[in-house]
């Protein structure tokens, strides 16, 4: 399949809405469950899964409030105020750039349709970076809007990073700009986790782009400048994140996920999630004909999934009495055994179990026993 049938093809997938663009987040999302088709699919087409999701009356209940995204769009302005004063000292204080070292590049959007857009800026990211990568004197030392790439299961994603610092020494560094505080050192575990892992994503991206350019891939650090507020103020500081654990998981994810193209290959030609909204914008597609494509692409759910995915609830009940609801580390442990009624009957020795199921059912009849004689033993 050509790159030209295969955007026809996800074209048709998605219908007449505008294409959902990919961000690190949504990358880092899709990377902890490679082995699920109905996510690849449906991200690579640029399907709204929110909206699909309670099309067919499975609403995600998550997400950032609008308050949360407000918050942060302020606190980035504010590091990045009078000409990014404020950034410009944690900077030094991190990195050890000096006063002459600083120069300020802005690569804003540019005008034009959405995809040339992005293109364009691009090209003009790869062009400025790879000249300070090369040490051209004029090339800049603080990057702000930069736009990178990174294929996705065959597919170009374009993402946006908060800033990209040329530290003195020559080397890149990444800076996330994020609005939860760091109180008495310390910060939100799961917050700090997120931002690593969307941190990582960049870090590759660049470091994919330099290796294109047949530039060192290494010069872009694995120390990611993470801003946030400092205590229960709004000024900021900056603390440094190693993100190569985050890395070394991410190349192995997309590894591992298969071409979006060999995907297609085994769906029905006339799939398609078209919410076809009327005149105001109001989905009119018949619930029943959207589960029925869903189910159409074979999704591989697991209790994760409720943190990262719209479409999360719909899997969980359509997975209700498989063993994949329980997760991963439960279904791996019962031998790939599917249902949990089968679980249960081999537990209970009232189903012979097949020469692939004997280990996992001597295990569980063991621990049905003693399951039943911890009760017997316990007090009334």
């Amino acid at each position: 399949m050509t790159n030209v049938q295969t955007a026809e093809r996800l074209a048709a997938i998605r219908g007449g809405a505008k294409p959902r663009r990919h961000n690190a987040r949504t990358i880092a999302a899709l990377t902890r469950n490679p082995g699920c088709t109905r996510r690849a699919v449906l991200d690579c087409a640029g399907v709204d899964k929110q909206r699909l999701a309670e099309r067919v009356d499975f609403p995600a209940r998550f997400g950032q409030s609008p308050f949360a995204i407000t918050r942060g769009n302020a606190f980035e302005a504010q590091v990045k105020a009078d000409g990014g004063a404020a950034l410009l000292r944690l900077l030094r204080e991190r990195l050890g750039l000096a006063v002459g070292d600083v120069a300020y590049v802005d690569l804003e959007p540019v005008t034009g349709p959405e995809q040339e857009a992005a293109e364009a800026r691009y090209a003009r990211t790869r062009t400025r970076l790879i000249r300070a990568a090369a040490g051209t004197a004029d090339a800049g030392t603080l990057f702000d809007h930069p736009l990178l790439r990174l294929d996705v299961a065959g597919q170009p994603v374009y993402l946006e990073p908060d800033l990209v610092a040329l530290q003195a020494g020559g080397r890149f560094h990444v800076v996330e700009i994020k609005s939860f505080a760091i109180i008495d050192g310390q910060a939100d575990a799961g917050k700090v986790s997120a931002a690593a892992t969307q941190s990582a994503v960049y870090v590759l991206a660049m470091r994919t782009m330099l290796a294109e350019a047949g530039l060192d891939p290494g010069i872009v650090s694995h120390d990611v400048v993470l801003v946030c507020p400092l205590d229960f103020t709004n000024r900021p500081t900056a603390a440094l994140i190693d993100v190569r654990k985050q890395l070394a998981v991410l190349r192995r994810q997309l590894g591992r996920m298969t071409r979006i193209d060999e995907l297609l290959a085994t769906l029905p030609p006339d799939l398609s999630f078209d919410l076809a909204p009327d005149a105001a914008g109001v989905p009119t597609r018949d619930p029943a004909e959207l589960v029925a494509a869903l189910r159409a692409v074979e999704a591989r759910y697991s209790p994760d999934c409720l943190a990262v995915c719209e479409l999360a609830y719909f899997c969980r009940d359509e997975a209700r009495g498989r063993t994949a609801a329980l997760g991963p580390a439960t279904r791996e442990a019962l031998g790939g055994i599917d249902r949990v009624e089968t679980v249960l009957a081999l537990a209970h020795d009232t189903l012979p179990a097949t020469e692939d199921q004997a280990e996992a059912a001597a295990l569980l009849r063991a621990a049905a026993r003693l399951r039943a004689e911890a009760l017997a033993g316990a007090p009334a």
